[in-house]
């Protein structure tokens, strides 16, 4: 999976509300959606005015920087611009991740069903993240995830073309640690083979070793990774 595609397929399932290009850059606006909608991204060749405008537009200057953006990353960081949340995405043929699950242990649906909306509030996603998951236009769906006919977890996929991404995973801490994130990833596997995709991929802070364990023991390997820096 490519740099470029990897950006492509993340643009397409996770959008922020509106970009715009500013010279080499392209500018995001992610109505309070996050960092990964809200980063401007680099488009081509750079210089100091350049960096001087992007500064001046941006209220709280903050940059996705991706492999092979080593100038741009040093400029920033002459400029104090600080690296925060180191970005690392996984991904696997969706056939090796597909697996039958029980009766009603995950399920896809959409819109999301309130309960869904509340394991998601729990874990700090909030309206203005539901609306970028809105604001998709392929297939896309909620998978609520359940222990003991408890509803325990939820997470969204999208698809784009062959490519299928999973974001906000949560599950409750009380159900935590019981198996239901490998779960909710075959029930995404599940679906996005129903789907006609062929690759499930997803992205995580590099700092959250728990999950990274999970998606190794999944056979999920490393396909990419970038970082932010903000001002």
């Amino acid at each position: 999976m490519t740099p470029a595609l990897l950006a492509e397929v993340m643009e397409a399932t996770w959008p922020p509300a509106s970009r715009r290009a500013l010279g080499p850059f392209t500018l995001r606006d992610g109505a309070s959606g996050g960092k990964r909608v809200s980063a401007a991204s680099l488009d081509g060749p750079f210089t100091e005015t350049d960096l001087d405008a992007l500064e001046a537009a941006m209220a709280a200057p903050l940059m996705l920087v991706r492999p092979g953006e080593d100038a741009l990353d040093a400029a920033l960081d002459a400029r104090g611009w600080r690296i925060v949340d180191p970005v690392v995405a996984y991904a696997a043929p969706v056939a090796s991740l597909t697996a039958e699950l029980p009766r009603l242990t995950a399920f896809p649906h959409w819109p999301p069903l309130e309960i869904a909306r509340s394991i998601w509030s729990e874990g700090g996603i909030g309206p203005a993240r539901i609306a970028v998951m809105d604001r998709v236009t392929g297939p896309k769906a909620a998978l609520l995830g359940r222990i003991d006919d408890r509803s325990a977890g939820v997470a969204f996929v999208a698809c784009h073309g062959a490519e299928a991404m999973v974001h906000a995973l949560e599950v409750r801490d009380s159900h935590r640690r019981q198996g239901l994130g490998g779960k909710l990833l075959h029930a995404a596997a599940n679906w996005a083979e129903a789907q006609g995709a062929t690759r499930l991929s997803l992205v995580v802070t590099r700092q959250n070793a728990a999950a990274r364990a999970l998606y190794a023991r999944l056979g999920m390997e490393v396909v990419g990774e970038y970082h932010y820096r903000m001002k």
